[in-house]
């Protein structure tokens, strides 16, 4: 959807005694019927933030996003969004802000298919059956990224440091052991897939990450205790 540029009056169409009359024709045409006035439909956000500076803040592009339209969404219930990151060649020059807007805007001059607005029904998490569902669908999410996240959700409320993620989810014999920054990365992923329901994975910064319980979220643990449950 494009978004018609808000037109800023001038000093002239600001004050009534200083308005800008054509010359008129001894005979004028008949006025033209007046047309309604444009409403606004919506409107467009550009952030200049790049992945370096957003980590060094202790979050990430994807948990930004999600929580801006999570506000949205609280702030009216219903109401559509679309996130779109733009991408640069590294090392480009120019303000982060002035990339975005020239790049976004270019993109948004693409007509989209209109889109039904999601049903918010929050997200269920079966433990026992390794499965998880955002408002009703599933999440697809890799192996290792629902046992990342189960890691975190049974010790709730508790920060789980980098070190114990690597110890416990990967074994010695293991060919991809990954670094702590590594880490990072995967989390980031798995927040992108939360979407607006990112925030339950919080950075601890300095320590590491932890779950916190969500009004949307509902765990399942199933009949038997889970051997990964502390």
């Amino acid at each position: 959807m494009s978004i018609a540029p808000v037109s800023v009056p001038t000093h002239a169409e600001r004050r009534p005694d200083l308005r800008l009359v054509p010359d008129l024709p001894d005979e004028a045409p008949a006025a033209a019927a007046p047309t309604a006035a444009p409403e606004a439909r919506g409107f467009a956000l550009f952030v200049g933030l790049d992945e370096a500076t957003a980590r060094a803040a202790g979050v990430d592009l994807a948990t930004v996003v999600a929580r801006l339209r999570h506000v949205t969404a609280e702030l009216v219930p219903g109401a559509e969004t679309y996130a779109a990151v733009a991408f640069a060649p590294a090392g480009a020059g120019g303000r982060d802000l002035d990339i975005v807007r020239r790049a976004l805007t270019e993109r948004a001059a693409t007509p989209r298919p209109a889109t039904t607005p999601r049903r918010r029904t929050g997200i269920v998490l079966d433990l026992s059956r390794k499965r998880l569902t955002i408002d009703g669908d599933p999440a697809g999410l890799t192996y290792r990224e629902f046992e990342l996240l189960q890691h975190l959700v049974l010790r709730e409320g508790r920060t789980v440091a980098r070190s114990e993620i690597i110890e416990t989810l990967w074994g010695e014999g293991d060919a991809d052991v990954p670094n702590e920054r590594t880490i990072d990365v995967h989390i980031r992923r798995l927040r992108a897939k939360l979407g607006e329901y990112g925030d339950v994975v919080r950075t601890i910064r300095g320590s590491g990450y932890r779950f916190d319980r969500h009004a949307d979220v509902v765990i399942r643990y199933g009949s038997g205790p889970s051997p990964d449950r502390v």
